[in-house]
């Protein structure tokens, strides 16, 4: 299969507009057409309705093994380019919010560093298809257990750190007074959902079995920011210790699983220069 042609036939889904698609990968409307055409010969199967454009039922599977595929290809072109490049004399490393731990910032060089921080699903991709040497991704986990990461690329990983979790309330939230809470009592209360930012509330769901309808989503980065919906009662919010605190809420230990918060480094290839002085840090500031 061409990745060529798969890679228009992505864009084509994702814009429902073969016009829009040429715009964006620069090409003419008539290549874009030829394109999904050569496709769907090559397959033997019809994948895009053209009034309006959207994916067959064959077309949706090809969109579910796309993604995936492109990842590895463009996963492979990067870490051969890593092979053969110079080492850079910078830092640049990708974090999920609440990876970005006090350990971890200490063990930042105090120059060279672009840190980029982006949500927690978007770092692996970024460190497999080279757009930083280093990432830091975060989850919930029972003590001493790696984090269940999507298999985007072969990826190196290390555990660089653990610490309790707490559930943030308004501080005139009924439960604020508890010296701890289970998280089965909760599985009815008004949650934030912030993928980008907070603990996944998928990682509860699959923790306790159900429940956690989110009453607010939040699809932004920022931590503070997710703090204050937690303080202004839009719902409550699972963080690390570190990370949770704000005014106007109270951060109650989670009890019940026992689970805590993990952080991973993940690399592809072992990391050279400034990328390898930071993972020693990390392992200094661990210890």
């Amino acid at each position: 299969m061409d990745p060529h042609l798969l890679r228009t036939y992505v864009v084509v889904a994702r814009l429902a507009s073969f016009s829009a698609a040429a715009r964006e990968l620069g090409y003419t409307q008539s290549a874009v057409s030829q394109h999904i055409a050569a496709l769907e010969q090559d397959l033997g199967a019809p994948l895009l309705t053209r009034r309006p454009v959207a994916p067959t039922r064959a077309g949706e599977r090809l969109l579910e093994h796309a993604g995936p595929l492109l990842l590895r290809i463009d996963a492979a072109r990067a870490e051969v380019a890593a092979l053969v490049g110079a080492v850079d004399e910078a830092l640049t490393l990708v974090a999920a919010p609440t990876a970005l731990t006090p350990r971890t910032l200490r063990a930042l060089p105090p120059t060279g560093v672009t840190l980029r921080v982006l949500p927690r699903a978007d770092v692996p991709g970024a460190v497999a298809t080279g757009a930083a040497p280093l990432g830091l991704v975060d989850g919930l986990a029972a003590p001493s257990d790696p984090l269940r990461l999507t298999d985007v690329a072969p990826l190196g990983v290390r555990g660089v750190g653990e610490e309790p979790v707490r559930v943030l309330l308004p501080a005139g939230h009924p439960l604020a007074h508890r010296t701890g809470l289970r998280l089965g009592d909760l599985a009815d209360a008004r949650w934030l959902d912030a993928p980008g930012a907070g603990l996944p509330l998928d990682q509860l769901r699959a923790a306790h079995g159900g429940g956690f309808r989110p009453a607010l989503r939040y699809e932004g980065t920022d931590v503070r920011t997710l703090t204050a919906l937690a303080a202004a009662g839009h719902g409550l919010v699972l963080l690390p210790e570190s990370a949770a605190a704000a005014p106007g809420t109270v951060a109650v230990p989670l009890t019940e699983p026992r689970v805590v918060h993990r952080t991973e480094l993940l690399y592809a290839g072992a990391p050279h220069g400034p990328a390898e002085v930071f993972a020693a840090r990390l392992d200094v500031t661990r210890s």
